[in-house]
């Protein structure tokens, strides 16, 4: 058995994107045409595929992501119901591989979230009226940074608090141990032989 190496989740500041769109969906932020392949490598290049580049095949420069101010950037910023439709892994795929860590959003999807958490990308649900001030300060200024601690469970703009999240315990202790599920059994596996031992 293998288990998939990790960077640990603890606290993490880091410039920001925005995309203050409801309801984008699975499809959106992996198109179908890319789902073909069983390993995450490669998927980042194919994030929002549709809405970075044109059908003509040019870059669409007034796409957030492909801002030069993106560059870097670990946390993005989203409308509600982000990650609804399809239960596609390879969202979270693309997400942690384009380079981010978290997604700040009034509310996600379900099995969104729950893929997330597995896959080392952590969902963080803030009121709606946060989400806009993250945004306004993005747009006026490209440097801003937002702060997650996750084992505190806040959200800080600069150095303000701006949000308390929740957070399934199970899922917190994961990411912040840079660990899968599996990675968490084989933690435990002297505990299961002992009850193993105990239960012939």
């Amino acid at each position: 058995m293998s288990v998939e190496a990790r960077e640990p989740f603890a606290s993490l500041t880091a410039t920001f994107v925005v995309l203050p769109i409801d309801n984008v969906d699975t499809d959106q932020i992996i198109p179908a045409r890319f789902l073909k392949v069983t390993e995450k490598r490669g998927l980042g290049d194919s994030l929002f595929a549709d809405w970075r580049v044109r059908p003509d095949g040019s870059v669409n420069q007034d796409f957030p992501l492909n801002r030069p101010d993106a560059v870097g950037a670990r946390i993005l910023v989203a409308g509600a119901n982000f990650g609804s439709g399809s239960s596609r892994e390879h969202a979270p795929w693309a997400l942690v591989g384009w380079g981010l860590r978290a997604i700040v959003a009034p509310s996600f999807a379900d099995i969104f979230k729950q893929n997330a958490m597995k896959n080392g990308l952590l969902p963080v649900a803030v009121a709606p009226a946060v989400a806009d001030r993250l945004v306004a300060a993005r747009r006026a200024d490209p440097g801003a940074t937002i702060t997650v601690d996750l084992p505190a469970q806040t959200l800080s703009l600069g150095r303000e608090v701006v949000a308390r999240f929740d957070i399934d315990p199970f899922a917190k202790e994961c990411l912040v141990n840079g660990i899968d599920e599996l990675g968490y059994l084989l933690e435990r596996v002297a505990d299961i032989d002992r009850h193993e031992a105990k239960h012939p």
